[in-house]
């Protein structure tokens, strides 16, 4: 698994889980770097800004910079930008989403009524009139966009409820599925991070912890994937799975190692 030009990693489950390193993560990294691979961390969290991740990283002992992260606040601010340019928003999420936003000029609606797109992201603040609001301007006609479709986050004391769960009363209440997804599966992330990478698909591996983002998104886009059993997923889903990956690891340690469990998927 070192003959890939570029490496991108999902961080919670994979690198590491809360505050803690997964065993072996550092000098996977450093192995990567020292062998001039390109590398790209990609999260879906939308709570915290991609600085504190960096900040995170480099308090864990890893050498890397802003370029190195990527984020779906970041990817929908260009989405924004690209398809809807100059429109109110609406935001269900926590303030450092809304802060980032604003700071990159997306412009906030005071009502419904002016609202031309409604973005539904993480938010553990969410409650009625963060659904009402929605649903009056997606009535109205607003265009809703999601972050990402995490139905779970990873934490070290059990998994918790993610973006997945905004989504799921939005769309309940709605009767319509939210009109674009912009963080993992999104083929909109994977081509942002091959841009940052500046690689094709084929040279890349996608590592993460979910079958149902990390693995399905890069199988989407044409990159070889690498699933460990560190974070959401045991070996019976993947038994089970549609998407399966192309490498399945204890951990990404494996890659070090390069200790492959099982062959490449079909």
């Amino acid at each position: 698994m070192n003959h890939f030009a570029g490496y991108i990693f999902d961080l919670d489950g994979t690198i590491y889980l809360g505050d803690e390193l997964i065993p072996g993560a550092k000098e996977t990294i450093e192995y990567l770097q020292a062998e001039n691979k390109k590398l790209l961390f990609l999260t879906n969290k939308t709570i915290d800004s991609r600085e504190k991740y960096v900040a995170k990283l480099n308090k864990l002992g890893m050498r890397v910079s802003l370029d190195n992260l990527l984020n779906p606040a970041l990817v929908t601010i260009h989405y924004l930008k690209d398809q809807h340019p100059g429109a109110k928003v609406y935001v269900i999420g926590e303030d450092i989403l809304k802060k980032e936003m604003q700071e990159n000029g997306i412009k906030f609606a005071d009502t419904p009524a002016e609202t031309d797109v409604v973005v539904v992201s993480w938010d553990r603040d969410f409650h009625y009139d963060h659904l009402d609001f929605a649903y009056q301007s997606i009535k109205r006609g607003a265009a809703v966009i999601s972050t990402h479709p995490d139905r779970t986050c990873p934490m070290p004391g059990g998994d918790v409820p993610d973006c997945g769960g905004m989504m799921g009363a939005i769309e309940g209440t709605t009767g319509q599925k939210i009109d674009i997804i912009i963080g993992k599966p999104s083929i909109l992330t994977a081509n942002t991070a091959l841009a940052i990478l500046d690689l094709n698909a084929d040279q890349c591996l996608m590592v993460g912890d979910r079958l149902e983002t990390d693995i399905r998104m890069g199988r989407n886009a044409g990159m070889s994937t690498g699933l460990v059993l560190t974070g959401i997923t045991s070996k019976a889903d993947v038994d089970a799975a549609e998407h399966k990956p192309t490498y399945l690891l204890d951990s990404v340690y494996d890659i070090l190692k390069s200790s492959v469990v099982c062959d490449p998927a079909e």
